[in-house]
C-alpha cells in the first residue's frame, strides 16, 4: 500500500495512550537496549510506510 503524502496533523485517536505504549516499551531497558528498540521500531515503520517520498518528507519534518 502506497501513501501519497505525509500526514502532519494529529492522526491518532488517543495520542496519550500511544505515547504511554512507547514509554512502557522502554521500561527496564539500558540506554543501548533502548537505542536498539528505537532503531528496530524506526525500521519497522519505514517498511510499513514503504514510500521513499513520504519517508524523505518525514525526515525533513523531524529535522526541522
Amino acid at each position: 500500500m502506497r501513501m501519497s503524502a505525509l500526514i502532519t496533523t494529529r492522526n491518532v485517536d488517543r495520542p496519550d495512550d500511544a505515547y504511554d505504549l512507547l514509554l512502557t516499551a522502554h521500561e527496564g531497558l539500558s540506554k543501548e537496549e533502548s537505542d536498539a528498540l528505537n532503531a528496530r521500531l524506526i525500521l519497522t515503520l519505514i517498511n510499513h510506510i514503504g514510500d521513499l517520498d513520504v519517508l524523505r518528507e518525514a525526515l525533513e519534518v523531524a529535522r526541522a
